[in-house]
């Protein structure tokens, strides 16, 4: 019996596309799986999507392996000129920073788009880690000056609250994330007026950092808190700059560039790492994929990587045996500086400096599915960092890269985008 060639090729032709197809999907749902939060919630930020080239020149790359010039910092579209005066009220608003940088700057934007609504006075927040008793003031990590500077003629900033008002005498009122003016009106305000001041506690019961078509008055005050409010202050920026100096004395070979990688083995042994999010997608990478990944779309084995892990981890060693450029914060941070910011048991200076880290290195690839991920992809879409790459299965020995951009940069689909003109 005589063989159609024609048959054959179209067979060929068929599996191919469902294989394709099969892999695509997954990279779709990579950002749609779910991580629980402290307190409740879930997060839904893992979307990787076939990349389309737009006319920004992503698809130009160095000839020592596939690196991306960085595109143009972006400009603010809100302009304070333009901010309406509002009327203050003798009220007090009060919150805490909580479960690190990726978090702080979600409560950072709820906190002043309720205190420009109701008219209150918002009060410097302290800064609480997840330990009980773990507390540090906002002025041992953020820069106070910037950030009250930044805010004047949105809402009025104290440092601390009058000699005569009691923190205990504030009623404690919980706002979803990215709270809308329709729930502060009805559910904030009223207590407000009643009580005459409140303190806010963000929840996290979904995470969406994708822009919307609705717009509404409160945008612009909510992008000038994510997006303008918030610098390190200098001892802590000096640190981050001389690890990123750092690594870049050691990537000779690669003109300086380096890969920050957010990998932590404390949450890859959580549960919800150990599974797959829908239609089999997963949610998180080990190291070993993370290195093939890699290799397989293009980077060589003089890349420098930097991983958001505090303390090297056996685990990490199949990484570096293809990239033996790879280092954590202990090896790349100031011998004079790691007592204070690496050898004490607080990790909220470990915290911030992986944040900023990944928001400045070349390159940025998260191995976990999340808030971090999400807030970082905003800072870098504001300064034109946008070489974000979500890994992937890769089957066979070498992949596009233009396959595994982030959607939040090749959809434009992140909530920066609509901050930044």
């Amino acid at each position: 019996m005589g063989v159609d060639l024609r048959q054959v090729v179209a067979g060929i032709l068929t599996l191919t596309m469902f294989l394709m197809l099969g892999n695509m999907i997954k990279r779709e749902h990579f950002d749609s799986t779910e991580e629980k939060f402290p307190g409740g919630g879930t997060d839904v930020e893992f979307d990787s999507g076939e990349m389309k080239l737009s006319e920004q020149g992503l698809a130009s790359f160095a000839k020592d392996g596939p690196w991306m010039e960085d595109g143009q910092e972006l400009k603010p579209c809100w302009t304070k000129s333009s901010f309406d005066k509002v009327d203050q009220s003798k009220g007090f608003v009060t919150f805490s920073l909580t479960n690190g940088p990726e978090y702080h700057i979600s409560q950072i934007a709820d906190a002043v788009v309720v205190a420009r609504y109701v008219g209150a006075t918002i009060v410097l927040p302290d800064i609480r880690g997840n330990k009980p008793g773990d507390e540090r003031k906002f002025e041992e990590i953020y820069d106070v000056e910037k950030f009250v500077q930044s805010l004047k003629g949105v809402v009025k900033v104290v440092k601390d609250l009058p000699v005569d008002i009691s923190i205990r005498d504030f009623a404690v009122v919980r706002v979803p994330n990215r709270v809308t003016e329709d729930h502060i009106a009805e559910l904030v305000e009223p207590i407000y007026r009643s009580k005459g001041n409140i303190r806010l506690a963000t929840y996290f019961s979904s995470v969406n950092m994708r822009k919307t078509a609705q717009k509404s008055n409160s945008d612009s005050f909510a992008c000038l808190a994510m997006f303008g409010s918030l610098e390190l202050q200098p001892e802590v920026n000096e640190v981050v700059d001389s690890m990123i100096e750092r690594l870049r004395t050691l990537s000779r070979k690669s003109d300086g560039r380096f890969v920050a990688v957010d990998l932590r083995i404390d949450i890859l042994g959580k549960k919800s790492c150990h599974g797959t999010g829908a239609g089999g997608a997963k949610n998180c990478y080990n190291a070993q994929e993370i290195a093939l990944f890699l290799r397989k779309i293009g980077f060589n084995k003089d890349t420098t990587i930097y991983l958001t892990q505090s303390r090297w981890d056996n685990s990490l060693d199949v990484l570096k045996d293809i990239f033996p450029k790879t280092y954590t914060k202990e090896s790349v941070m100031p011998e004079d500086r790691k007592r204070k910011f690496l050898e004490s048991e607080d990790s909220e200076f470990e915290k911030v400096i992986d944040f900023y880290m990944c928001s400045r290195s070349d390159v940025f690839v998260p191995a976990i599915s999340g808030l971090f991920y999400a807030n970082v992809a905003g800072k870098r879409i504001a300064s034109g960092k946008t070489q974000i790459l979500v890994p992937a299965d890769i089957p066979g020995s070498s992949a596009s890269i233009t396959n595994h951009f982030s959607p939040y940069i090749s959809k434009k689909n992140h909530l920066a985008y609509s901050c930044f003109c």
